[in-house]
């Protein structure tokens, strides 16, 4: 294996300061106020020595919301890891914390990659791709409680859409169901959460999501809602 030259080293070492400022901007204003020169200033360099570095304010953007899909699904694959030996309903509990965990401790990064779209950018098929690896972290524990099928429609929708993008993937139709709803309910309340809707209603947001938790775990166990 090659050893990085110096100047590649230098080179490295400002993308991720430069990623870094980013955050902080984005953290502070939201990422529609991204700035290239701003963040050149912040280290100490003009915005257009920047370019030298990334292409534009796009190709920023894409990193940074690929780089916290990524880190998103670590720290959910590494919950599913330590509760391998767990039944599948302890799975998904385990999962899901880390889910919610994850999003509260850096709710900015959390919305750049769920919240409001930024205004004349559109993110890559890749980064789609590096968001599918936490969804696919909570379908083998959802296969595993033996889901039933109550909606075929739409489970062969979600069958063929995955087939499309990966032939080899081996989920069926319900399980894909339950997946993607689970997460879109999942999604709804940190999400709440993390923006702060909960503040003054004066109850404790994460058993509201323990509650929903719960409540995906029996259906996807085919329980019959009471």
């Amino acid at each position: 294996m090659e050893m990085a030259t110096r100047r590649e080293r230098l080179r490295a070492q400002t993308r991720e300061e430069a990623k870094a400022a980013a955050l902080r901007q984005i953290a502070a204003a939201g990422p529609q106020s991204l700035s290239l020169n701003a963040i050149g200033k912040e280290l100490g360099m003009s915005g257009p020595a920047l370019y030298r570095y990334f292409a534009g304010r796009d190709e920023l953007l894409t990193e940074l919301i690929s780089d916290g899909y990524h880190d998103l699904a670590d720290a959910v694959e590494a919950a599913g890891e330590a509760a391998a030996g767990a039944a599948p309903a302890d799975r998904i509990r385990a999962l899901t914390r880390a889910y919610r965990e994850w999003a509260l401790a850096q709710p900015h990064r959390y919305l750049l990659l769920f919240g409001t779209p930024v205004p004349g950018y559109e993110a890559p098929a890749h980064t789609t791709r590096a968001a599918t690896r936490t969804l696919s972290a909570f379908l083998g524990p959802i296969a595993a409680l033996g889901p039933d099928s109550r909606a075929a429609a739409l489970e062969g929708q979600f069958e063929a859409g995955l087939a499309d993008r990966d032939p080899d993937h081996p989920w069926s139709g319900p399980v894909l169901r339950l997946g993607v709803t689970g997460w879109t309910r999942m999604h709804g309340v940190v999400s709440l959460e993390v923006e702060g809707h909960f503040t003054q209603m004066g109850f404790d947001p994460g058993l509201l999501f323990e509650a929903e938790v719960e409540s995906l775990i029996a259906e996807a166990a085919g329980s019959e809602a009471g």
